[in-house]
């Protein structure tokens, strides 16, 4: 396991309001937990779900913690039982088959007023360089502005970053 994004990167994700401190998170396709462990600290109570079970038995043997689960599902179809402040696809949203299909159902398990956040460590291209010889990726990642009025069907869209450094739309539920 290694982490290829310096801690300025997490604070910068925190700095954007995406609404973690002391909130119920839910993290799709949380891999083996990169994000929880900058970010739960914040006080979140944190819910990750991924399709791999070797990455969630990476993520549940790192924490610990009663405010920290995860789950091993297809994120599109989970049943989440409950309602959640914040949602973030961090570095993986091209994993996902239909994404309108996606925010809908995600959209459903959002608090009103609470944020979904689709962001990646770095640009688009690099992304789409990364996932060139990759089977498992579902499609490209979209343009920032393809995915902002993608998402903006559901939410209303409040920040959108895509440069050298990082990618990032996020929206909130009214």
């Amino acid at each position: 396991y290694r982490d290829i994004y310096p801690e300025e990167f997490y604070r910068k994700i925190t700095d954007r309001k995406l609404g973690v401190a002391g909130q119920n998170v839910l993290d799709l396709g949380t891999g083996t937990g990169v994000l929880p462990r900058h970010l739960y600290r914040y006080g979140a109570t944190w819910t990750g779900i991924d399709i791999s079970p070797e990455m969630v038995k990476i993520a549940k043997e790192k924490f610990k913690s009663e405010n920290v689960k995860f789950y091993c599902d297809n994120a599109a179809d989970f049943d989440y039982k409950k309602l959640y402040d914040c949602i973030i696809i961090y570095n993986a949203f091209p994993h996902f088959d239909e994404p309108l299909r996606l925010f809908e159902h995600l959209t459903r398990h959002l608090r009103k007023g609470g944020t979904l956040t689709v962001c990646h460590g770095m640009s688009r291209e690099k992304i789409i360089a990364h996932h060139e010889n990759v089977s498992h990726v579902s499609h490209l990642l979209p343009e920032a502005d393809e995915l902002k009025e993608m998402m903006g069907k559901y939410l209303r869209v409040v920040s959108v970053i895509s440069d050298e450094k990082m990618y990032l739309v996020s929206g909130i539920k009214e």
